[in-house]
């Protein structure tokens, strides 16, 4: 069995390198490799969205929320989830517009307030991108122990060696080739394992309830996961790639809209598989895992697609994020002539810390909540750049204020800077409202406030064009 897993496991990634490598360009035009600009429909881009967002997480965080939280609080995952886009299918168009050769969220952070707070939203972009990679291919070896007896190292060095291959070879084009096929293929199946799952329960028990929460505790969770999610996913470099690989506004605008959409009734659709799983009082283990709970009452042949699933999740994930990571190396030293070649040795440089956490097994969720944090702190102010009255000094206020907004509920309640430090960084590693409603109150309000008080000139993005 261990020979049929690998071999499954084998042609599922092989394939996916033939798709990225054919897609690849013979010119080796610098900006084609990590924009592939105005080449993209609005289907392959709606795809592309679903495939590169829907990484190993879904099978673990949405189950769970649905699981014990319940369904207030998985609608609040399923939005945060979606909402990104949606944004980006409205900013779009204006960035577009406004900054129509840019190829990086930290070029959009520099043409409006400078290449200082161009350099902290590059750092805080590519911190959360090595987070998300380290949790993907963690995620993917935890599965592989779990559904297999392929060992987990094994796994996760054929995704990343894989992906890494296809993507620095073909870029961007390469990335968006292989989601098109991991979209439709993982939707096949998780209608496949899940109904399967399904299938297989026994009759749902008398008594079953479903799961649920204190309204109040419910709506605060939903708050926190809309927020953490949707502050950290803008911040998704591979995202805002999208923004200039759309052939025009309206392929971009309903791509966003596709994408947002059918990323929202996945989450849905997998965390209500978790509920599913606790209304039948399914032992759902420890750490909790309700997804892989149902599994266990399910054909034994059914691991084999549910870990194929697994690995198409992790593969369109991190692809997406190992491109994203070059295109903003290529951004950041573009005006100093970083070459295609250059950009490859950066990712593969970049990936040999991330395999290495991802071979240790470690816990990665403390990370990202602190990665989400971050993202929320400035996330309002980046945004704002589009407004004319936005200068550095109101952008810079806005994230030292978020920062400060973020500790100060923990100051407040627990009478001291540290421990309000400490309950910013989720000592405990569970999503709390406090430090993410204040990070995203406090840097809105002082950026508004010093952007009236003392508005900017429009030094940057005027210049490009009319920048009503």
């Amino acid at each position: 069995m261990p020979y049929l897993t690998s071999a499954v496991l084998g042609a599922a990634l092989l394939c996916f390198a033939f798709l990225g490598l054919r897609a690849r360009r013979a010119d080796g035009l610098l900006d084609d490799y990590v924009t592939a600009r105005n080449s993209q429909g609005a289907q392959s881009i709606g795809l592309s969205f679903l495939a590169s967002s829907m990484g190993a997480w879904i099978l673990f965080a949405p189950p769970e929320i649905g699981a014990f939280v319940g369904p207030v609080a998985l609608a609040g995952y399923a939005i945060g989830s979606s909402l990104p886009f949606l944004i980006i299918g409205l900013y779009g168009p204006s960035i577009r517009r406004y900054l129509p050769e840019g190829r990086s969220i930290g070029e959009f952070a520099e043409a409006c307030y400078g290449a200082g707070v161009r350099r902290w939203v590059s750092f805080v972009s590519v911190a959360y991108m090595a987070i998300f990679l380290a949790a993907e291919l963690t995620a993917i070896g935890a599965i592989a122990a779990l559904l297999s007896d392929v060992p987990p190292s094994l796994v996760i060095l054929g995704v990343a060696v894989v992906t890494l291959v296809y993507t620095t070879l073909g870029g961007l084009r390469a990335s968006l080739a292989t989601d098109r096929w991991q979209a439709w293929l993982l939707l096949t199946l998780l209608v496949l394992v899940g109904g399967v799952a399904w299938w297989w329960l026994p009759p749902m028990p008398a008594g079953a309830v479903m799961p649920s929460i204190p309204i109040g505790s419910a709506l605060s969770v939903s708050l926190t996961l809309v927020i953490a999610v949707t502050a950290a996913n803008l911040f998704h470099q591979g995202y805002w790639q999208r923004i200039w690989a759309a052939a025009d506004d309206r392929a971009l605008g309903r791509g966003a809209l596709l994408g947002g959409a059918s990323s929202l009734l996945v989450v849905m659709a997998i965390g209500g598989l978790g509920m599913l799983a606790a209304m039948q009082a399914l032992p759902l283990g420890q750490p909790p895992i309700p997804f892989f709970a149902l599994l266990s009452a399910a054909p034994a042949w059914l691991g084999l697609p549910a870990l194929v699933l697994a690995v198409t999740l992790v593969a369109s994930s991190v692809d997406t994020l190992q491109n994203a990571i070059a295109s903003m190396a290529v951004a950041s030293a573009g005006r100093r002539g970083l070459s295609v070649r250059g950009a490859r040795w950066v990712t593969v440089a970049l990936m040999a810390p991330v395999v290495w956490v991802a071979l240790q097994g470690f816990s990665v969720l403390r990370l990202f909540l602190i990665a989400d944090l971050l993202c929320a702190a400035i996330v309002v102010p980046v945004l704002l750049g589009l407004w004319q009255r936005m200068s550095p000094l109101a952008a810079v206020a806005g994230g030292v204020a978020g920062l400060l907004g973020a500790v100060l509920p923990g100051w407040i309640t627990q009478g001291s800077l540290a421990a309000g430090v400490l309950a910013a960084s989720f000592p405990d590693s569970i999503p709390t409202l406090p430090p993410f409603l204040g990070a995203l109150v406090a840097s809105t309000l002082a950026s508004l406030l010093i952007a009236w008080l003392r508005p900017g000139a429009r030094f940057h993005l005027a210049s490009r064009g009319d920048a009503r």
